[in-house]
């Protein structure tokens, strides 16, 4: 397992949330969600570039088999399809033909199958779907988009994360109120996308749970965990795919927001509005694109 790491600042604070790190092969896409901007960092000349504007408040990102770049628009209610140069394309934005109500993470699975948080907000003064799940954005043979309700036991997940193998799906369960959890779930995933029951493979108790997460080529759930509100403080947590912690970092941000590796490098978004990175980890990522 890595060393301890040391986090430095890859651009200078924004100072509002940051999101959605996800690696395009030559640059590191990410959200500024308050802005309603995507944001491109390249690496190798230490620059970034406004991506795309008018985003809908976007947060997590993800890309599919194919480098196609989708988004949860919290703000749009909608998951989209952004392709260069072109407006944001509608996937889903409704559930049974009631709207969405907050998108938030995503995690794309080798078939093409979007699965993602959806969260019930005080932000809309119009009610959609009348509870929060994970819920799939399925492809169809005519081109059109499904969705499905795939989990029906949450109350404010977040991060998501498939497995290696894909068989099972790494759920962040993070609702603060008072006797709700915060906890590390695995849902084992079924031939046909369902969801089975899940495993509990870390109850945070009182603290701030995960928000964003990443997976390691070697398996290991990297997760931004914590706050400076209690508990061991904000860190990156990694997890083997059991549950048990093997190593924690703390981070300079007070809460980290998501993460992905870059070669060797994990950068790292923050609600202050970081885009931090750790050099030289010892840990590469896995992912489905590149």
């Amino acid at each position: 397992m890595p060393r301890g790491w040391t986090f430095e600042d890859a651009l200078p604070v924004i100072g509002s949330i940051t999101e959605g790190n996800a690696w395009d092969g030559s640059r590191l896409l990410f959200t500024n969600i308050a802005m309603n901007r995507l944001l491109a960092y390249d690496p190798a000349t230490g620059t970034v570039v406004m991506e795309r504007s008018g985003t809908n408040a976007a947060n997590g990102l993800n890309f599919d088999a194919q480098g196609k770049l989708f988004a949860c628009e919290g703000g749009g209610r909608r998951i989209a399809m952004y392709e260069d140069g072109k407006p944001g394309v509608t996937v889903v934005d409704r559930l049974n033909g009631k709207r969405l109500n907050g998108p938030n993470d995503l995690a794309i699975d080798p078939q093409g199958r979007i699965y993602f948080s959806d969260r019930i907000n005080d932000v809309f003064p119009e009610m959609g779907i009348e509870f929060s799940a994970i819920i799939s954005a399925d492809p169809q043979p005519d081109g059109s988009w499904k969705a499905v309700q795939r989990t029906f036991d949450s109350t404010m997940p977040n991060g998501l994360l498939f497995s290696m193998d894909y068989k099972t799906l790494y759920v962040a369960e993070s609702d603060y109120g008072a006797g709700r959890f915060r906890q590390l779930r695995g849902y084992p995933v079924n031939s046909d996308g369902s969801l089975g029951d899940y495993e509990l493979l870390h109850d945070f108790g009182p603290h701030r749970g995960i928000d964003g997460m990443t997976l390691s080529s070697e398996g290991h759930i990297v997760a931004c965990t914590g706050w400076e509100v209690s508990g061991p403080g904000p860190m990156i947590t990694i997890f083997e795919p059991d549950g048990r912690i093997v190593a924690t970092h703390p981070t300079p941000a007070i809460r980290p927001t998501n993460c992905t590796f870059v070669g060797e490098d994990l950068y790292v978004t923050s609600i202050e509005g970081h885009l931090l990175v750790a050099k030289d980890t010892g840990m590469t990522g896995h992912l489905l694109y590149p």
